[in-house]
């Protein structure tokens, strides 16, 4: 990126030949105080539009972040008030590159990037080639599963995140919401805790 001495010496350039633009050219000058001024300006914006192609990717957007939200349909309506930074930039990038899914490794990699660790229990009903020592089941229970996660969740934030951003949070409601959205509609969630 190119330094204000760097366009100084450009506007300098551009200037005329001749005696008297020769001699505004001299440091010292208005003249060059001027093109000083100018050569800042310059540099001051070709930094700007540098620093507003970060603003293009997912993965750095700060400044538009609320703009890459609207195009995604976010803030998701599971999603509390207040999230930092980094958590509405991790939910964007998961909106654009997700790939949807229903099988348990999904769910359970779901429930990690919400920062949770649980585990998927599925029901079968009863059978005549049943163990003995397995729970009965009816023909419903073929389309419900469990979800185990521990009672008191605690998700820990970046100590570089704002100043108004809490260092934790807790609670399950999150994870209650968005995989009660993402549930398959022909089965019933139960969540346990433990």
């Amino acid at each position: 990126m190119p330094a204000a001495s760097d366009y100084k010496i450009q506007l300098q350039a551009l200037l005329p030949p001749g005696r008297l633009w020769d001699a505004l050219r001299e440091p010292g000058r208005g003249s060059d105080q001027l093109l000083a001024a100018l050569a800042e300006e310059f540099a001051r914006v070709d930094a700007r539009a540098e620093a507003l192609l970060d603003e293009t990717d997912p993965r750095t957007v700060y400044e538009l972040l609320a703009e890459w939200e609207a195009f995604a349909g976010l803030p998701d309506p599971c999603v509390p008030d207040g999230q930092t930074a980094d958590e509405r930039r991790s939910a964007l990038i998961g909106r654009l590159t997700g790939m949807g899914g229903q099988s348990r490794q999904y769910f359970i990699d779901l429930a990690e990037s919400l920062g949770y660790s649980i585990t998927i229990t599925e029901f079968r009903p009863q059978t005549v080639n049943g163990s003995v020592d397995e729970p009965l089941y009816g023909g419903d229970w073929a389309f419900a599963w469990q979800v185990t996660a521990p009672q008191d969740s605690v998700t820990y934030h970046a100590v570089d995140g704002d100043v108004a951003e809490p260092l934790a949070s807790w609670g399950n409601e999150l994870l209650e919401c968005v995989l009660g959205r993402f549930n398959p509609a022909y089965t019933h969630l139960i969540f346990a805790y433990t």
